[in-house]
């Protein structure tokens, strides 16, 4: 990948309504830091990442206040209605010169355990994949499919080959950017760009991630965050 050029893209144009705060949960604070700050600084601190673009709500009163600088250009644009549509948005700001040597990082403004040496990992095991891949965890759990009528149990299905998706997610760029314009119109069967990718013939890697790479959602995920990067910040201290 040494002739690649790799863009991190954030969508973060969520209100996060689910959180119960009139804070989206991107700028909430853990460890006393926003989110969305902590998520970016490991995205700068990315060998490979040139660049990166945050995905904003057009009525965003919160990404001015926080002032950040980085050693990376960091741009914003004006996001859409589904997470689709704000990584579409950002991605078609840098698309001039795509080609098939570049790299498109989208990561989740909202997870910031993600560690270093996972998107590294996903990095390398993606570097010859035709299309890319995504971390993922393997589901260990019992999984019910419910029957829609009623919430019954309509079968257990097999976890051996379940995985739970998680991000960064890493594309070509081009291959991105063609899956994201087809899948805009159905945002809703189109959740991560994993399935904007499968909905093209497509095979995406999964890259087995940390479990601790959590989405913050509720409010108890934002206390497991801290105690997550709270020993993260332990160990590199050590």
């Amino acid at each position: 990948m040494s002739d690649s050029r790799f863009w991190a893209v954030v969508p973060a144009a969520g209100l996060g309504r689910r959180m119960g705060s009139e804070v989206p949960k991107q700028y909430l604070k853990a460890l006393d830091i926003p989110v969305i700050e902590i998520t970016l600084r490991k995205l700068a601190a990315v060998p490979q990442v040139q660049g990166i673009v945050v995905a904003l709500a057009e009525e965003d009163r919160w990404w001015d206040r926080l002032g950040l600088t980085f050693k990376k250009p960091v741009r914003t644009v004006i996001g859409g209605e589904e997470r689709i549509h704000s990584v579409l948005n950002a991605v078609e700001s840098i698309a001039e010169s795509f080609t098939m040597q570049d790299w498109i990082l989208v990561h989740d403004a909202a997870r910031p355990c993600v560690t270093l040496t996972d998107i590294g990992k996903l990095i390398t095991e993606v570097a010859s994949h035709p299309c890319g891949g995504l971390l993922a965890a393997p589901i260990h759990d019992t999984i019910k499919l419910e029957r829609p009528e009623d919430r019954d149990v309509e079968e257990t299905l097999d976890r051996r080959r379940l995985w739970r998706a998680l991000t960064p997610q890493l594309f070509r760029a081009p291959l991105l950017l063609k899956g994201l314009r087809a899948g805009a119109r159905l945002p809703h069967q189109v959740t991560d760009e994993a399935s904007a990718l499968e909905r093209l013939g497509h095979h995406p890697r999964l890259v087995e991630g940390r479990g601790d790479n959590i989405k913050i959602t509720r409010p108890e995920d934002l206390e497991l965050a801290e105690l997550y990067l709270a020993r993260e910040a332990r160990a590199l201290k050590l």
